[in-house]
């Protein structure tokens, strides 16, 4: 029989992906814009205090769909690994600019510039 785990695995759930058109542009327009290469991060607070969301806006000049969803699943990662020291109650827009992917360790390193 096995040890029960200590820690609950983190899961990154639909309440946490920044869904909709009109909500990503409304961050696009309105929201706290801060730069770390090769990312802009888009922040809007909320009024409830539920989990914080992301979003990834990643366009074709970023590569081929594979890279695309690569860069995607390794960013989505990342802010999973690192959900417990994100603020509650706020939106994130990560707006991807064209780059080589980077390891799960480096956009960790990226987003932690970028949401503190």
């Amino acid at each position: 029989m096995a040890a029960p785990n200590p820690k609950p695995r983190a899961a990154f759930t639909r309440d946490q992906r920044l869904r909709g058109k009109t909500r990503f542009d409304e961050l696009f327009a309105t929201g706290k814009r801060r730069i770390s290469h090769p990312f802009m991060a888009c922040t809007l607070r909320r009024d409830d205090h539920g989990p914080a969301r992301l979003g990834i806006s990643i366009g074709r000049r970023c590569g081929t769909a594979v890279r695309r969803n690569l860069i995607k699943r390794r960013l989505r990662e990342a802010y999973r690994l690192m959900q417990d020291h994100i603020p509650e109650g706020f939106d994130f827009l990560l707006v991807v600019r064209p780059h080589e992917p980077f390891t799960v360790d480096a956009y960790q390193a990226k987003l932690r510039q970028l949401l503190r």
